[in-house]
């Protein structure tokens, strides 16, 4: 079963002039231009992107967040082999799908506001549903629609008897709500009266105090390399909590208008629509966590999430000729003495100095809506 209709309010008129006036309040008909503009990329064309292995990475990231928060969700249910339900917002082209799939779902829910992105995800799961021998398991179903999660009501526009869900997800998307605290609260309510209880969100955005600590360093209206760039327009001063706007650019992927997210903020905004903090971890605590298993080793080297050096192909011995390689030639030095030298070919697994500066802009955190015995026990806690 698939769903795809754009969403709406109920009793309000479906028509296209209502969508672009919709669209165009505030920043959302920017992203949603941006991306519908953004041209679907061939598997060649991937292959030749300077920042593969970085996007194979985060991909690698997203898959041990999605495993671990599978793993939550059923460690709190009475059948642990019962299939899960979850909410994608912001599901984009609809990259996660086979990640999930492999987790042993029965029903998806996308939705995002860019038209062509969503088309492009319809279309996937349609390829995927045709090939399920690909995936583990028989294929999930799936509805998808067209909708700013920032300011629709999602929950009206969700067959009911889909909803509650068991993991809500929301990857390199959620930065958007923060352009005021009316879409931020708007974000969360939408996530909490979705979610059951005992259910988990999980989400991806930049690290407000890392892009804020880079700027401050770098002094001026902007920093980045050869790769991305994040510019504020201004010198480093005072942000507001909500609408501290910056332009964020990443070679071939990005290049659009985005806001930081102030974590306290997000915490309270949180708690107040229900939903508890289980943990926050910057993508190398989430790499230096999950590479340290077997699991997570394994899936690193079938996902190429990290790049082969040396490798002995000409780009990277370019890449190498500006430094961008300098932290892997010493520990490949480093290794090759405490082996005592010889002819011994030691290689390692790495990003470009360039690529892990991107990647390492980014967070993670997961929410809970607790359980009853959850709110007893949280209920004790202030007490005491």
């Amino acid at each position: 079963m698939t769903e795809y209709r754009r969403g709406k309010r109920p009793g309000s008129p479906d028509n296209s002039q209502d969508r672009n006036k919709r669209q165009r309040i505030g920043i959302g008909g920017v992203v949603a231009a941006h991306y519908n503009n953004i041209q679907e990329k061939s598997i060649e064309d991937r292959f030749q992107s300077s920042i593969i292995h970085m996007r194979s990475f985060n991909n690698w990231i997203k898959s041990m967040l999605i495993s671990s928060v599978s793993d939550m969700v059923r460690g709190g249910m009475w059948d642990a082999q019962e299939p899960l339900t979850v909410l994608d917002i912001g599901v984009g082209k609809g990259g996660d799908l086979g990640k999930w799939s492999k987790h042993g779902i029965k029903h998806l829910i996308g939705f995002d506001i860019a038209s062509e992105s969503l088309a492009c995800c319809k279309s996937r799961f349609q390829d995927m549903q045709r090939n399920s021998r690909r995936f583990n398991g028989p294929p999930f179903t799936a509805e998808f629609y067209e909708a700013d999660f920032t300011r629709d009501r999602l929950k009206d526009m969700i067959n009911p008897g889909n909803i509650p869900v068991d993991i809500v997800s929301c990857q390199f998307s959620f930065h958007y709500c923060f352009e005021s605290f009316a879409q931020a609260d708007h974000t969360l309510a939408n996530v909490s009266e979705c979610l059951k209880d005992g259910g988990y969100f999980m989400l991806t955005f930049p690290d407000a105090y890392n892009i804020v600590h880079r700027w401050k360093a770098a002094g001026g209206n902007e920093f980045g390399n050869r790769i991305c760039k994040v510019n504020f327009g201004q010198p480093p001063c005072q942000l507001p909590l909500f609408g501290a706007k910056y332009r964020f650019s990443l070679e071939g992927v990005v290049d659009c208008p985005e806001f930081l997210v102030y974590f306290p903020a997000l915490v309270e905004i949180a708690k107040r629509n229900g939903l508890t903090l289980v943990y926050r971890k910057t993508f190398k605590e989430l790499f230096d966590e999950h590479s340290s298993t077997s699991a997570g080793r394994g899936l690193l080297g079938r996902m190429q999430a990290l790049e082969t050096y040396p490798s002995g192909e000409r780009n990277q011995r370019n890449l190498e000729s500006i430094g961008e390689y300098e932290h892997a030639k010493r520990f490949v030095a480093n290794l090759t003495k405490e082996s005592g030298g010889g002819d011994r070919d030691i290689r390692v697994g790495t990003l470009s100095k360039s690529e892990w500066e991107a990647a390492s802009l980014y967070t993670a955190a997961v929410f809970k809506k607790p359980t009853m015995a959850d709110r007893a026990v949280l209920s004790i806690e202030d007490d005491d």
